[in-house]
């Protein structure tokens, strides 16, 4: 009995501490609140904005890829600023009704005041370890980040594998159909391989110019739970690798999507690629060779093989026309025969329903199948009667190039090869240093460099001359929202302790420098400002509050003072910056659990922005009070007075 007196009685009590408003007040309350954060939140929606200008920027290969997720998220930002001054304010007069009680009795928000603010005071009496500890990991950063490898964007799994072997210009079509043969029933024999198609020469399109000597063979895998344990994708290309070591055919391993995307954006079906401009094949055959030695033994060149432009075989027929006139023939009448004869002559069109068939006239295999056969070709003469071709041509097979390429009307080989085991801007960066110290190029010579490196470099300036840009835009923006250059910096200085978390996570992580964590910092840049400008519109709403009560002089105000308020500022607003921050974490942190496809696409653009979310965020709850603190007892002592500034708006 007692027990249900005590509980109606607690219950009793614990009804009496909410607080009762009427619509009035509580309609107030909620003007001044918005009024008081509206400003702030919208400016710090148009810095996440402006913080993505970098992404439109982008051309090429990297362009196409992220353009959608910077417009889809710059649309939603835009609306959002908007309702964040128009909506949101009307649907909190709705839904925030009934009894209002204390923020500190909800119990997570009065543990996490319990945490915070034993440490906040522990960082204010220890200034100088606060701000040390903060500068030492923001120089570690430094190295780590300089560090780390860079490509041009992070390897996407196609679930898939293009194996393209190379071999002598000069092949045969039975003999590149029996390598073929042979590959296949190899590839076939891995047990993670599901489906083999090969494929050599050209395809039966206009747009394919593919030489009888190149091979195209796309193997799908099995599902990855059918793999053998502990096995990856690489142990499995590795494995292929050494089963077809044939003779004279040089590997090389891709993937078929980004394969055509190399071929069409740069020309080169490999990594990277040595375009050798000149103007004479044998010499570019040559400094082809050359560059080909050099680049042997730099580490993480794979599949390395020259572009062939000379060694193709064609069949000469050489006029010989000092005989002509004995035997009383013309040119044209040797180019008419041979025309008909090994080419093939226009004969006949059948059509078989809508569909037209050319029939040609030529040789039996058997027939023209070699040099003397084809020599012992009649010819009929009106002089001599009938007379085998030789009696009036030379017939001989002549080396020449098999295909000939041109980039802006000037001759061109090619050396390529594929990055593997290593990151492909130190790879080709040793490269590039090793051709630039020891190849001589002939006089009208000259190397470029092409591939991925090449989207690598395009990148790399895009980012590099519009980033500053956008730090200014940021800066600006953050000046309209406090109207004040101090508060500004002291909002903006979040980036760079943001990018400590970012480059920890992405060091540890294993994940190179690409467009990809490029972007990721670039999204950072927002979240990091946004916590910022909330926690300084809080510390200076505790600034007006301290000079409401005890005036704005130093003779009232005491350095113990403005210590409790700009305690009492950062901490007892503790549940908004913990939300937002929790907010970009918990939609952020799924992706690192992701497995399946564009996963491996998706995590390096999330790395830096997790962790610089967790560094920014420490960095705005423990030390931008700190700076805070030491800017108003700086300006207490020099000034006589604070410069509080009006965060109602």
């Amino acid at each position: 009995m007692w027990n249900k007196i005590s509980k109606f009685f607690n219950k009793k009590k614990a009804k009496e501490d909410y607080v009762r408003l009427s619509d009035e007040e509580r309609l107030t309350i909620i003007e001044k609140a918005c009024k008081q954060v509206s400003r702030g939140v919208f400016y710090s929606t148009v810095i996440i904005i402006t913080s993505f200008l970098p992404v439109f920027l982008l051309t090429g290969q990297e362009g196409k890829l992220f353009h959608p997720l910077a417009y889809t998220k710059t649309f939603i930002l835009v609306i959002d600023a908007l309702l964040v001054v128009t909506l949101a304010p009307v649907l909190i007069s709705f839904f925030l009704k009934g009894r209002f009680r204390s923020e500190n009795e909800n119990p997570i928000n009065r543990r996490l005041e319990k945490i915070y603010e034993p440490l906040i005071r522990a960082c204010m009496r220890h200034r100088k370890t606060t701000i040390g500890v903060n500068i030492l990991a923001l120089l570690v950063s430094i190295p780590l980040l300089m560090s780390l490898g860079r490509e041009f964007m992070p390897p996407l799994d196609e679930q898939s594998i293009l194996f393209m072997p190379v071999t002598l210009p000069d092949v045969s079509n039975a003999e590149a159909k029996r390598i073929l043969q042979v590959q296949d029933k190899i590839i076939k024999s891995v047990p993670e391989v599901d489906k083999v198609l090969g494929k050599a020469g050209r395809a039966n399109t206009a747009t394919d110019n593919s030489p009888m000597s190149m091979i195209e063979t796309i193997i799908s895998l099995k599902p990855k739970n059918e793999w053998r344990e502990g096995i990856t994708k690489q142990d499995i290309i590795n494995e292929l690798d050494s089963k077809l070591q044939i003779p004279g055919v040089v590997n090389g391993w891709t993937q078929p999507i980004i394969n055509r995307i190399n071929m069409l954006s740069t020309g080169i079906r490999t990594d990277v690629g040595v375009k050798v401009h000149g103007q004479d094949l044998n010499k570019i055959a040559s400094v082809s060779r050359e560059v080909q030695s050099l680049l042997q033994h730099v580490e993480g060149v794979k599949d390395l093989y020259v572009e062939p432009v000379t060694g193709g075989k064609y069949l000469e027929i050489d006029v010989r026309r000092d005989q002509l006139e004995r035997y009383g023939l013309t040119v044209d009448d040797i180019n008419s025969l041979v025309e008909t004869a090994i080419g093939g002559a226009p004969f006949a069109t059948t059509i078989e329903g809508r569909r037209r068939f050319g029939i040609h006239l030529r040789l039996g295999q058997e027939y023209r199948n070699s040099i003397d056969r084809l020599k012992r070709i009649p010819l009929n003469s009106p002089d001599a009667g009938t007379i085998p071709l030789s009696a009036v041509a030379n017939i001989r097979f002549v080396d020449g190039p098999p295909m000939i390429t041109s980039d802006n009307a000037i001759l061109r080989g090619a050396v390529m090869f594929n990055v593997r085991d290593r990151d492909l801007g130190t790879t080709v960066q040793e490269a590039v240093d090793k051709l630039n110290a020891e190849l001589k190029l002939p006089d009208g010579y000259f190397i470029e460099w092409s591939g991925q490196y090449e989207n690598l470099i395009r990148g790399q300036q895009s980012l590099i001359y519009i980033v500053p840009v956008v730090l200014l835009i940021i800066l600006i923006s953050l000046y309209l929202a406090f109207k004040s250059i101090r508060e500004a910096f002291l909002s903006l200085v979040t980036i760079p302790f943001a990018l400590i978390g970012g480059a920890y996570l992405v060091f540890f992580w294993g994940v190179n420098l690409s467009v990809a964590v490029a972007v990721g910092f670039i999204a950072l840049f927002g979240i990091a400002v946004e916590t910022g400008v909330v926690m300084v519109i809080y510390l200076n709403d505790a600034m007006r509050q301290l000079v409401a009560l005890k005036g704005n002089s130093s003779e009232t105000i005491t350095k113990d003072d403005l210590r409790e308020y700009v305690i009492h500022g950062a901490a007892k607003r503790l549940r908004p910056k913990i939300m937002t921050v929790c907010v970009a974490l918990f939609g952020l942190i799924p992706v690192l659990w992701s497995t399946g496809v564009g996963s491996d696409m998706m995590q390096p653009i999330v790395l830096p922005m997790i962790g610089g979310v967790l560094t920014s965020s420490t960095h705005i709850l423990l030390v931008t009070p700190l700076i805070f603190l030491m800017t108003k007892e700086y300006e207490l002592k020099k000034f006589g007075k604070l410069e509080v500034y009006d965060v109602e708006h």
